[in-house]
């Protein structure tokens, strides 16, 4: 049972009841703004401090609870650490008017504010100078789309000072929610001991920053493979959270095509944990998308509820969607019928719906609505 804490007039009325019950002799009665009044408010203001650091101990003295620098040290005993933020990085181009080329370290401003720096000297084709960049602060608002507006920070001779972003700005993500960190935390505690189990690729390609879901597939390619699909949904909104990439393994790997992009990110953060032998394969998921058409809302059919209905479908592929996987309709009633809409039918699809191979994932397709 769980300890029921005291409230500060509880506190007030339990130090004037002992006055009154004999802490003090010849006292009957106490007056509202007598001494003895002062006094016993103030010990009672002590004491509910007291409680409530005592609540605070608590909660950090076990991991289910714990907060802030407490929550990371027991992470740190199951080797889990919160995903830092990380930088965006892309290509930029500019229309060439002379001989000239964009240095390595050179400032570009992009679109919402952002500033970036060339990490290397600019190749030019065709009259277009093209440069890589990275973003100087980390990130998702980092991850800005093809197209965008960049602008050298100081004119480089030959070159002209406004351009656009040629490769979409990819790989930017905000630092690890609290608790996102403590579930990966007690999945880690829950689990036995890392020795390249199914849920340990998962686990590791989970700790890599953007991922936020990750499903692998053993043997997925063969003997001796491990195929693991990876989602960016917060880093990689632009591309509705698939990997920006081509699909492959690591760094140095002699046994396959080496991946680029998200892929090749989480492809060399994962060879330091997995075992010395596996061939390990990071491939975006292949969007299979479902339509749906949605019939019998009746007075229900408002711009404000079609809006809610495919949010309610796009949470459920969320939550429930995976490579290869089966959605059926049960599940999309259920999303549906929290919504509290008088009457809907979901008139197609009429059946479970699954990815057409191991690598397809079903997504939200086009959703009509009809009265």
């Amino acid at each position: 049972m769980p300890y029921a804490r005291p409230t500060l007039t509880q506190l007030r009325q339990q130090a004037l009841q002992d006055v009154l019950d004999g802490g003090i002799t010849n006292v009957s009665a106490v007056l509202r703004f007598s001494v003895l009044s002062a006094i016993c408010y103030a010990l009672a203001g002590l004491s509910y401090l007291h409680y409530g650091y005592l609540d605070w101990i608590a909660k950090q003295a076990v991991p289910w609870t714990a907060t802030d620098e407490y929550l990371a040290g027991w992470a740190a005993f199951k080797g889990v650490y919160r995903k830092d933020a990380s930088v965006a990085s892309g290509t930029v181009s500019f229309t060439v008017t002379g001989t000239g080329t964009i240095p390595a370290g050179t400032g570009v401003a992009l679109a919402g504010g952002l500033l970036a720096n060339t990490t290397a000297e600019s190749t030019t084709a065709n009259g277009i100078s093209t440069a890589p960049a990275t973003c100087t602060t980390a990130g998702a608002a980092g991850n800005v789309a093809v197209g965008s507006v960049a602008t050298l920070s100081s004119p480089v001779p030959g070159i002209q000072t406004v351009g656009q972003v040629a490769t979409a700005f990819t790989g930017g993500a905000d630092i690890e929610e609290e608790e996102d960190f403590r579930s990966r935390m007690l999945l880690a505690w829950q689990e036995s001991a890392e020795n390249g189990k199914n849920q340990d690729y998962i686990d590791w390609a989970l700790a890599v920053p953007g991922i936020t879901r990750a499903w692998a597939n053993p043997l997925g390619f063969g003997a001796g493979t491990v195929v693991v699909y990876i989602m960016l949904d917060n880093a990689n909104t632009q591309s509705n959270g698939f990997p920006v990439g081509s699909n492959g393994a690591r760094t140095g790997e002699p046994r396959y095509t080496t991946a680029t992009g998200d892929q090749l990110t989480v492809a060399n953060a994962l060879f330091a944990s997995q075992p010395v032998g596996a061939l390990v394969i990071i491939c975006a998921p292949v969007a299979q998308p479902v339509d749906f058409a949605i019939t019998d809302l009746g007075t229900d059919n408002t711009a404000a509820n079609q809006a809610q209905i495919k949010e309610a479908l796009a949470d459920m592929f969320r939550r429930l969607s995976a490579p290869g996987g089966t959605i059926h309709p049960n599940n999309w009633d259920e999303a549906l019928s929290a919504l509290g809409l008088k009457t809907f039918n979901v008139a197609a699809p009429i059946a479970p719906v699954t990815g057409a191979n191991a690598g397809a994932m079903p997504t939200l397709g086009a959703v009509t609505f009809e009265s």
